[in-house]
């Protein structure tokens, strides 16, 4: 390999290596892979261990002996030279103080490298800052650089064979200049990368919708308008949710009344444990039914176990809430919620059914993670758990409207955000939302979307009144989540993903 003797052509090397893992369709690993904790171990070992307290032997023992340095100011293309230069300079006897390296949280991304579905190599791409300490014991920072190392596996080890130090910055960047979302041309690059055709995001600050992104593209040579209408799948059930509770808040529907009064499903009419549903039992996901009655062998509805004793996440439940507040009020959910949410909220892009006054213009259609188009859902009555139709400038008024507790009492509200089930550690349901506790009393409320051509999710920090709303229109949106979530939420939205792959 010829030395790249410049910082252009360092970056066209380095960008051809990414369009190289873009054109043969390789994936970012999930922080819990396997793959994921072992070239972050490995990491930890060459800095933490090996620069961080000049154990050379840590160098010597994870280098390739066909290890090539790329740095923007200088290289290195041999490894008994670079640990030469490792012991004259940086690991030097005469130094009485020792530099340190930081990885920036949340900066790390690695991609496996497979040859005919055998992996033999990964590429970690991220950022870290360089702090020389002083005589006198204090940090003083040096730098912060973008790096990317290809790893290779030589007879089962795993070994540095390629190492790219580049874009040194003499400030503080590493939380700003690493971001790509203050670029909407790297935006649109990042999602072709990740095969993700329209993405929406919505940024809630002190209570009020504050920004609105759309990015990609409607179809092939059409822009998606910031108003663009998304089938936002579950996200359905906060509404039916928030229905249900403003009906709680005005005194005409009751959180904890069994709801045989007005529904029963024929399924279950002779099993005693009908009698145990409530609005709060179905709120809360502790039904005891099925996801859906389909995915029974007998296509009936069943309980799986008494309610209100464990946490199964259940679309069944919300269509028998929804059947009981019909019977209830004459109405039907979609005129509920038209007279509870969307009209005083002015959610005019909103409905829950599929009719003549869609704007399929603006429709966002579904795709699987080949580029396929599915056929849209055309719900002609509501249902209480999915394919609400709405934009993500209408959902955010809902959201923020239900931060502030608007139209719902402070009991109602108390209850919404109360631990009703545990469903894995650090993560609860609450009412109609689920609830992450971040510690320190602080809390983020959140919900999820997935239907084939749909990944959204939602979330919202109460005490600090932000939010953020992420729509895609892929089977396998979720990949791009994590990125926007430490941006948009900084901390804890590190926490919130923390406690999601754990």
């Amino acid at each position: 390999m010829k030395i790249i003797k410049s910082f252009f052509q360092l970056k066209t090397f380095l960008v051809g290596i990414l369009l190289f893992q873009f054109y043969i369709g390789f994936s970012q690993e999930e922080k819990n892979s396997a793959l994921y904790k072992t070239i972050m171990s490995r990491d930890s070992l060459l800095f933490n261990v090996g620069f961080n307290t000049c154990d050379v032997s840590q160098f010597e023992n994870l280098l390739s002996n066909n290890f090539e340095f790329y740095h923007d100011k200088d290289s290195i293309q041999d490894k008994v030279l670079f640990l030469k230069n490792i012991r004259k300079g940086l690991c030097s006897s005469t130094k009485t103080y020792q530099a340190r390296r930081d990885l920036v949280e949340g900066s790390t991304e690695i991609y496996p490298l497979s040859k005919k579905g055998v992996l033999y190599g990964a590429l970690q791409i991220g950022i870290h800052q360089f702090f020389e300490p002083t005589p006198e014991g204090k940090d003083k920072f040096g730098s912060t650089a973008r790096f990317t190392h290809v790893w290779i596996l030589e007879s089962g080890v795993w070994k540095l064979r390629r190492s790219f130090s580049y874009d040194h910055q003499d400030t503080n960047t590493a939380g700003t200049k690493s971001s790509i979302f203050d670029n909407d041309q790297e935006i649109e690059k990042w999602l072709k990368q990740n095969n993700v055709p329209t993405l929406g995001i919505g940024v809630i600050n002190n209570g009020k919708l504050q920004e609105i992104k759309v990015f990609g593209e409607l179809k092939k040579g059409i822009s998606a308008p910031y108003n663009t209408i998304w089938n936002v799948a579950s996200l359905t059930k906060p509404v039916t949710a928030i229905v249900a509770l403003k009906l709680v808040t005005s005194g005409k529907w009751n959180l904890d009344e069994p709801l045989y009064k007005y529904w029963t499903d024929p399924d279950i009419a002779n099993d005693p444990n009908t009698k145990l549903l409530t609005t709060r039992i179905i709120l809360s996901h502790q039904t005891g039914f099925p996801n859906w009655r389909f995915m029974n062998d007998s296509g009936k509805l069943d309980f799986k176990f008494k309610p209100g004793t464990k946490y199964q996440y259940s679309g069944e439940g919300f269509e028998y809430l929804r059947k009981a507040l019909e019977h209830k009020f004459h109405k039907t959910l979609d005129q509920l919620a038209e007279e509870l949410i969307f009209q005083p909220l002015k959610m005019t892009d909103s409905q829950l059914i599929w009719n003549d006054k869609l704007d399929l213009s603006r429709y966002a259609i579904g795709y699987d993670n080949k580029g396929n188009a599915y056929e849209p859902t055309k719900n002609k009555t509501a249902n209480a758990a999915d394919d609400l139709l709405t934009t993500i400038e209408d959902y955010g008024a809902f959201l923020c409207s239900v931060m502030n507790s608007d139209g719902l009492s402070k009991k109602v509200f108390e209850d919404m955000t109360t631990h009703q089930v545990e469903t894995k550690k650090n993560k609860y349901f609450g009412l109609g939302f689920e609830i992450y506790d971040l510690g320190n009393n602080n809390y983020a409320l959140s919900h999820g979307g997935a239907d084939k051509g749909v990944q959204t999710i939602v979330l919202l920090l109460p005490k600090t009144k932000q939010g953020l709303i992420i729509f895609t229109n892929v089977d396998d949106g979720y990949k791009i989540y994590e990125k926007i979530v430490n941006h948009y939420l900084g901390e804890n939205g590190r926490k919130i993903v923390e406690i999601e792959t754990k």
